[in-house]
Order: structure tokens, then C-alpha cells, then sequence
């Protein structure tokens, strides 16, 4: 009676292996369909202060959890028994290849060559497969640790920028390409006043360091100063929106924003003439800021200039040149009298005015691409942020490099650091919005589902650390402000 082979052996073995683990997968597969019952059935008896919708949702998510890693263990046996069954053949072939036999050494690499490539596959499907878990525990904790607050509608137009003001009663206040900028209650959203003195896109909107004082610049050229009283009316109870965002992140379609909603800013307070107008520039009027004391005002240009006004006078103090292209950005330092402007030609310069005598100029440079803002941190650095989709934070003592580099996956606009923890908000032209710290470490996203989010690309973020509603005001091309509540305390306690 004739005999196996020892390779036809090896196959048949393999054979028999394959066919014993394919029953044990549809074993597996046909037991996960009861298994949600039972874990339901045995938590209904079990004493829980949890609603039921939290309940089911953790039952669902530690369901999930458990089949990824229950798949996890079966390809890992999977993988083993390929590599034992590579081995035994190698075993066999080692004897009988071309009549020769190989040296151990020979088969040896050989077997060491086969096996780092399993033990390599094994690695990368584990992380594949482990990392949509530790993204479904982000995603989770990132909703819990940041929470929509409040949607500030209104506008006719994308908004390009956001700002909170320094004094009681502390107030929003949103430019918009519509030709306004509103100031808004936090608390009820309601819009308390609308500027219209503006005969272009309103670009910016900063407001004084002590008074009720507003300074925005304009497409048309101009940059204006103006006052605002406001009477803030008494909050309303609103409906919890933390357990609103209980889907993945979706796309949305191109369709207008805020069908059907209607002008509710018509019903606002107006104010149509400035107290001073700053009309120095030859082009688009891009952002303006207030110097430390509120008594000058800096503005930055799509003529490559940025001026420096004295406030009470409206003259022109100093032309600012050096630029290479248009302006993107300007911002001061909020205890010294530092400024810093950004721009197209990929550098951002940061002008010295502590000296009155003479003001001296330093050239950052480190980005591919325009530098879309730079901003003061109330320490000795800058961040700027860049198309080139990354963000730099710079020591004012050492200009040469940056002291750290954080790469995203779009381009970042208007970036905004807190006085107290600071944390750097991150708005990116795909309509996402992330935290880091200044080291370069990613603490959390906010939420953007079908039902909470901006729509469209992300312009700028505020800080706003000591309002108990909310501390992080976004705003983009989709005509709304949002207001988040971002829990500082368990953001680094996640770090």
C-alpha cells in the first residue's frame, strides 16, 4: 500500500486546520446575534441610576468592543497556524530542493524571512483593527469633554472673524462678508447690536481693552471705531444638546445653510456712523487690533502695509513695510507693546514699539505656504498657523527654529491660544476644529455631526476662559457662530 508524502501530508493537515477554524468563525458569527439580548437581560435585574438610552448605548459600544478583539484573537490563530504550517513545509523542502540539500544556516534565513513577514502582517492588522476602537473612545470622550452650547444665527454671509469682549457685560461679537458685524448675548443668543457703517465685507472685529468701544476692518478700505451699549436680557432655559451628537462625523452637501430662517438681526439696535474712521490704506482692509492700553490701533492690508494709528486722533503713526505680499493677519501682545503680522509671502514679522524712539522689525520664517495668522501667547511665544497645514509655536528669544511643529491634514485659519491653560484651537479650512497644547500633543476635536458643527470651512476661533457658559467661541463660511463649553480640567486630565 503506497504511502504519503510528507508534503501531501503538510497539505491535507492544513487542509483539515482551515476547515475546523471556518466552523469556528460561523460558530462565533451565529453567537454574537444573542449575545446583546443576554447582556441586556442580565443589566435589566442589576440596580443602575443610568437612563436607559446611556445604558443601551454603553451595552452597544462594549459589544462592539468585545467582537473586535474576539476577531482580533481568531486572526491571530489564524496567523499562527500559517506560520506553523510554513515551517513544517520548509522542514520538508529543505531536504529534496533541486536534489541538494540546504544548510541549516540557509534555511534558517529562509524561515526567519517568511515569519517576519506573518509576524509583520499580524502587527499591522492589529493596529488597524485596534485603532477603531481607541477612535471610538476619543470620539466618545472628545463629546463629553466639549459640548455645543449655543449656534449664533443671523448673518446673510460667511463670517471671517470672532471675538469676545474684555469687560462687562461681557458680549460676542461676529464680521461677516455681509457688509455687518453683530454683537450677540452669549447666554441667549440673541443679537443686542448690528454695525452697518461698513460699504464692504466686514474682515475682523476687536474691542476695547476697557471700554465699550469696537474696532473692525473692511474690504472697503477703511478700518472703523465705534460704540455700543448693550442691555443684556435675561438667559432663558435651553434644551441640553450634549446628547445630541450621538452619530459619526457625516458629510453634508453644498445646500444653503439656514433655509428658511430670517433676517433676526433686522430686529437689532443699528449703528450707522463711527466715532473715527482710519483711512490710510490703497487696498482691502484685512484685520486691525488694539495696542496694549487701548490708546493706538494697528491694522494689516492687502496693500502689503500695516499702519499704526494713534486712536484719539486718527493720525497715521507708522507705515509698517517689509512685506513682500498681501497681509493676512495682524495681532498685539495684551501686556506689551509687541505686534506681529502675517502673510502671503510665507514669513510673519513682529514689530517692536516699546521703545518709542525707534521700532525694530524680526523676520520668522519657517512655513511653505501663507502664513494665514500669528498670535501672542501671554508667556515669551508666538503660533502661527499656515495654508502649508501647519502649525508652529516660536520662542520670542530664539527666532531661528521653531520649538515646536504640529502637522494637520488641511489648512489652518485664524488660530487662537487661552491666557490660562494655554491650549491652541485649531479652525481648518474641511470644517474641523482641534485642540493641542503648546507642546504639540492633540488633546481633543470637536464634535461635528448632522446635527451639530459647522458645514463649511472653519474661520477663526476666540478663547473666552472667564465666561462659565462658554469658553470657545468658532465661526465660519456656513453664516454662524457656534459657542462650545470645552471642560479644561478633564481635557488635560485625558493629556
Amino acid at each position: 500500500m503506497p504511502t504519503e508524502s510528507g508534503s501531501w501530508a503538510a497539505a491535507r493537515q492544513t487542509k483539515q486546520k482551515r476547515k475546523s477554524h471556518s466552523l469556528s468563525i460561523k460558530r462565533t458569527n451565529s453567537s454574537e446575534q444573542d449575545r446583546p439580548g443576554l447582556q441586556r437581560d442580565m443589566l435589566e435585574g442589576q440596580d443602575s441610576k443610568l437612563p436607559s438610552s446611556v445604558r443601551n448605548t454603553l451595552l452597544e459600544l462594549f459589544g462592539q468592543i468585545e467582537r473586535e478583539f474576539e476577531n482580533l484573537y481568531i486572526e491571530n490563530l489564524e496567523l499562527r497556524r500559517e506560520i506553523d504550517t510554513l515551517n513544517e513545509r520548509l522542514a520538508v523542502e529543505g531536504q529534496t530542493i533541486d536534489g541538494a540539500e540546504l544548510t541549516k544556516g540557509q534555511m534558517k534565513t529562509k524561515a526567519s524571512h517568511s515569519t517576519s513577514q506573518l509576524s509583520q502582517k499580524l502587527k499591522t492588522t492589529y493596529k488597524a483593527s485596534t485603532s477603531k476602537i481607541v477612535s471610538s473612545f476619543k470620539t466618545t470622550t472628545s463629546r463629553a469633554i466639549c459640548q455645543l452650547v449655543k449656534d449664533y444665527v443671523g448673518h446673510r454671509d460667511g463670517l471671517w472673524d470672532v471675538s469676545v469682549t474684555r469687560t462687562q457685560p461681557v458680549v460676542l461679537g461676529t464680521a461677516s462678508a455681509d457688509h455687518t458685524a453683530l454683537l450677540w448675548s452669549i447666554e441667549t443668543g440673541k443679537c443686542l447690536i448690528k454695525y452697518v457703517g461698513h460699504a464692504g465685507s466686514v474682515n475682523s472685529i476687536k474691542f476695547h481693552p476697557a471700554e465699550q468701544i469696537a474696532l473692525t476692518a473692511s474690504g472697503d478700505q477703511t478700518a472703523h471705531i465705534w460704540r455700543y451699549m448693550v442691555q443684556l436680557p435675561t438667559p432663558q432655559p435651553t434644551a441640553d444638546t450634549s446628547q445630541i451628537s450621538g452619530e459619526e462625523e457625516v458629510d453634508f452637501s453644498d445646500k444653503d445653510e439656514n433655509e428658511g430662517d430670517g433676517d433676526i438681526s433686522s430686529d437689532c439696535p443699528t449703528v450707522r456712523v463711527p466715532l473715527t474712521s482710519l483711512k490710510s490704506h490703497q487696498g482691502v482692509v484685512i484685520a486691525a487690533d488694539w495696542l496694549v492700553g487701548g490708546k493706538q490701533a494697528v491694522t494689516a492690508s492687502w496693500d502689503r502695509t500695516a499702519n499704526l494709528y494713534d486712536v484719539e486722533t486718527s493720525e497715521l503713526v507708522h507705515s509698517l513695510t517689509g512685506h513682500d505680499q498681501e497681509l493676512t493677519h495682524c495681532c498685539t501682545h495684551p501686556t506689551q507693546r509687541l505686534v506681529v503680522t502675517s502673510s502671503r509671502d510665507t514669513t510673519f514679522r513682529l514689530w517692536d514699539f516699546r521703545d518709542p524712539s525707534i521700532h525694530s522689525v524680526n523676520v520668522f520664517q519657517g512655513h511653505t505656504d501663507t502664513v494665514t495668522s500669528a498670535v501672542f501667547t501671554v508667556g515669551d511665544n508666538v503660533v502661527s498657523g499656515s495654508d502649508d497645514r501647519t502649525v508652529k509655536v516660536w520662542d520670542l528669544k530664539n527666532m531661528r527654529s521653531p520649538i515646536a511643529t504640529i502637522r494637520t491634514d488641511s489648512a489652518v485659519n485664524r488660530i487662537s491660544v487661552s491666557a490660562g491653560q494655554r491650549i491652541i484651537a485649531l479652525p481648518h479650512d474641511n470644517r474641523q476644529v482641534r485642540l493641542f497644547d503648546m507642546s504639540g500633543v492633540r488633546l481633543a476635536r470637536l464634535p461635528r455631526s448632522n446635527r451639530q458643527g459647522h458645514r463649511r470651512m472653519v474661520c477663526c476661533c476666540a478663547w473666552s476662559e472667564d465666561n462659565p457658559t462658554c469658553n470657545l467661541f468658532t465661526c465660519g463660511f456656513d453664516r454662524q457662530a457656534i459657542g462650545w463649553n470645552i471642560n479644561i480640567p478633564a481635557l488635560l486630565q485625558e493629556k
